[in-house]
């Protein structure tokens, strides 16, 4: 069991890499197909079911799925441990299953457990939770699946632009970290070291709160109109939260999803109107 999760994960990494549409560390969409993009999913496995269901990605042979955040919350073993790895392994198996039309990137409790960072949610430590729920699961063979997940999640990309000048990513630096981030870590290799404070990826998948301001240097910067992001949480499944940012969230009852058509331009505003409840979703 433990070799066969091992397996599962490093061809996972393989099938991040080997991405057709991957290049350097971004996912590089045409102007054709459509696109379902979601918000955090933190172990959220019905509304992952849910997504699954509306895309009908084997009837629908042009359309990708971007997903983000799967692990830390949901459902916890007797101890309290967190078990949100056993979805990441089903989101897994579907990228294997359908590997140019599943795309996942990177969230900042990513890049916590790639460098084995404290993050906190609901009061709770998550990488020590998750690591006690993979020690009771796995017992001796633990650390070799600990080290499998940090590599799959390492192998993500940052973020993915669209043909028709549409963005998604986990998040955007921060108003006060622009002057520090550098595009071309969307070019060069990533490396542990960004993914750790203040690294170029860390500060990608931190940022909170951006000024309109930040948003339209950020536009000029990427060479892009709207951004999609999550990370920052959403009650209400959604927000339009400037004139050029969608925030999405998936981790909740109130979750949603984004259908978009690949070929068409978009405004913030007409994206609000496009977007599904996972609830509405049988």
């Amino acid at each position: 069991m433990p070799q066969t999760i091992i397996d599962l994960l490093n061809k996972g990494i393989r099938a991040n890499q080997t991405d057709r549409f991957r290049r350097g560390n971004l996912i590089s969409l045409p102007l054709a197909g459509s696109l379902v993009v979601t918000g955090d999913i933190h172990g959220h496995r019905r509304n992952f079911e849910r997504i699954v269901t509306w895309s009908k990605l084997a009837d629908h042979p042009d359309r990708h799925v971007i997903f983000q955040e799967i692990i830390h919350g949901g459902p916890e073993d007797e101890a309290g441990g967190c078990l949100s790895y056993k979805l990441l392994f089903d989101v897994v198996r579907l990228k294997l299953r359908f590997p140019d039309q599943v795309h996942l990137v990177m969230g900042n409790h990513d890049t916590a457990c790639i460098c084995s960072a404290e993050v906190m949610k609901n009061g709770k430590e998550m990488n020590r939770a998750m690591d006690s729920a993979l020690e009771r699961e796995f017992r001796q063979a633990s650390p070799d699946i600990r080290l499998a997940i940090r590599q799959f999640l390492f192998s993500q990309p940052l973020a993915v632009r669209c043909g028709n000048r549409l963005w998604i990513s986990h998040s955007l630096p921060g108003d006060r970290s622009i002057d520090e981030f550098e595009p071309r870590i969307f070019e060069r290799e990533l490396q542990v070291a960004d993914c750790e404070r203040p690294g170029l990826a860390y500060l990608l998948t931190w940022g909170r709160r951006h000024s309109q301001a930040a948003l339209d240097r950020m536009a000029k910067i990427l060479d892009t109109d709207v951004f999609i992001l999550g990370h920052q949480p959403q009650t209400s499944g959604w927000c339009k939260a400037g004139e050029n940012l969608i925030i999405l969230a998936c981790d909740h009852n109130h979750g949603c999803l984004l259908p978009l058509d690949l070929s068409k331009s978009y405004t913030a505003a007409v994206l609000t109107n496009l977007i599904v409840p996972l609830a509405a979703i049988e």
